[in-house]
């Protein structure tokens, strides 16, 4: 059974920083790509950021790229999505889904699994 969990979301103030996982079990993880997505009540979910099997990754705005980082750990079946600078429009429920690819994928129907979410709040 295929398993993705996300954690590490919470309450922070504009300008805080936070550090999401992704988790993953039942899969091969070294074969598969992940991603971060990201949703808010009423709206499709938008990509954030993706990292390949091998490592490549790629981030939805230039705003992103500057303030996110994302890495993975396949000793440990995870990866990380490293929040800079976080500004009230980042609040959404955030997501991680595997694909089975060697690239990574800014396209959220690309993904075959996908974790419950966790929620960022940024607010003062």
């Amino acid at each position: 059974q295929v398993q993705l969990v996300e954690s590490g979301g919470g309450l922070v103030q504009p300008g805080g920083s936070l550090g999401l996982s992704c988790k993953a079990s039942g899969i091969t993880f070294d074969d598969y790509a992940i991603g971060w997505f990201r949703q808010v009540p009423g709206k499709e979910r938008g990509a954030v950021s993706c990292i390949g099997s091998s490592g490549g990754s790629g981030y939805f705005t230039d705003s992103m790229k500057a303030r996110f980082r994302i890495s993975r750990d396949n000793a440990k079946n995870t990866v990380y999505l490293q929040i800079n600078n976080l500004k009230p429009e980042d609040t959404a429920v955030y997501y991680c889904g595997a694909a089975l690819s060697a690239l990574c994928s800014l396209s959220h129907r690309m993904y075959d699994y996908w974790g419950q979410g966790t929620q960022i709040t940024v607010s003062s």
